[in-house]
């Protein structure tokens, strides 16, 4: 039989090993950048971060020689038949992009130890490449987050009030869930007063829920809670702990808001790097029993001065929030008028169709500079 030419010659089995797997986990990160830069491109329409991935994706390409191809064996490979009950479904876009970093993150780690054993140059530029994609994470998953907030309207702060022993007992969650298919961008989970572990517990059934509608979720106080959960971030009052604490605990892909009363807290809240502020509360409320109201003059004056996204807060009703709306606010955050509704979706609804009336309105009618 004449001899082939042109091919690489056979590997020992041992280096046949390493070149499946420095093949497989090739495979890997390019798969998991691309579903990460179609994401840049056509959702986030950052030409920036997609330039910047697709850089990553050729750079890796130059890698994956024939010589590593060549010893794919995929009919005998006993990984292509695991997977793992979290893999069958994504409840948002982030918890795509979520799991695609971490792919690509543990297939770069692989191609950089076991790239040492084949060539230098992929281990180091496989090093190099990490820290890169840990980055952008940072980048891409805080800016998913931040575009979510700006866009969301409508805030839903729970209360315990509807809470019972349990989770298969508690009223929360089909409220919330009410809530949700009314059209709640953000929901707020905060109750002071239950055992951890069951907090723990709903705080993850509620991340879940609200994920699979598309809103954020974020933790009152509880910066843990928020991170054993991956809530999208948390909201901290005025005695709760500072926002350059909560961040570097946190990190910068998550939310932080903070509550405020007046201006001189709402200007240091900002200052501090807030996300967003609550502002109020606007009226007498029994969720803040014995805290005077900060108005409707607070109200106009964030509408004003806020240079971040703020939510009006405190007392807010069907009956009270046109008045709310006339004062300048274009994001509302309500406790009572929803929990204790006789029909959360419906009085979602309301409150999604007022604010975004509102909006769409402010939109319009201020001109352009």
């Amino acid at each position: 039989m004449p001899e082939l030419t042109g091919l690489p010659a056979l590997p020992s089995p041992a280096d046949a090993a390493i070149y499946r797997i420095l093949d497989a986990n090739l495979d890997r990160a390019r798969e998991g950048l691309r579903i990460i830069e179609e994401w840049c491109r056509f959702g986030l329409n950052n030409s920036g971060q997609t330039e910047q991935i697709k850089h990553l994706r050729q750079t890796l390409a130059q890698w994956h020689t024939p010589e590593l191809r060549l010893c794919r064996d995929t009919p005998n490979d006993p990984g292509t038949a695991l997977t793992h009950p979290q893999e069958a479904e994504r409840t948002s876009v982030a918890a795509v992009l979520q799991a695609n970093f971490c792919r690509v993150q543990e297939a770069l780690r692989a191609l950089e130890e076991y790239g040492k054993l084949y060539r230098s140059d992929l281990a180091a530029g496989s090093k190099a490449m990490r820290y890169q994609v840990y980055a952008l994470e940072s980048e891409i998953l805080g800016s998913h987050r931040l575009q979510r907030l700006r866009q969301g309207l409508t805030y839903l702060v729970t209360s315990p009030s509807v809470g019972a022993a349990s989770p298969s007992e508690n009223r929360l969650l089909p409220v919330v869930e009410a809530a949700l298919q009314g059209g709640i961008a953000l929901v707020q989970y905060r109750d002071k007063h239950t055992d951890d572990h069951l907090r723990l517990e709903l705080a993850q059934q509620l991340k879940d829920l609200c994920h699979r509608y598309g809103a954020l979720f974020l933790v009152n106080d509880r910066v843990d809670l928020a991170l054993a959960v991956e809530a999208d971030g948390v909201h901290l009052g005025q005695t709760d702990l500072p926002i350059a604490t909560a961040r570097q605990l946190l990190g910068s892909q998550r939310i932080i808001g903070r509550s405020t009363t007046n201006p001189d807290e709402m200007q240091r809240a900002i200052a501090e790097g807030a996300d967003y502020i609550g502002v109020g509360p606007v009226y007498a409320t029994p969720t803040k029993p014995g805290k005077a109201a900060a108005g409707l003059e607070y109200v106009r004056y964030a509408a004003e001065h806020a240079t971040v996204p703020w939510y009006a807060i405190g007392g807010i009703n069907t009956e009270n929030l046109t008045e709310v709306l006339q004062a300048g606010a274009e994001r509302v955050a309500v406790v009572r008028a929803i929990i204790e509704a006789e029909n959360p979706t419906l009085i979602a609804q309301y409150f999604v169709a007022q604010t975004n009336h509102r909006h769409t309105f402010h939109t319009v009618a201020t001109p352009v500079g």
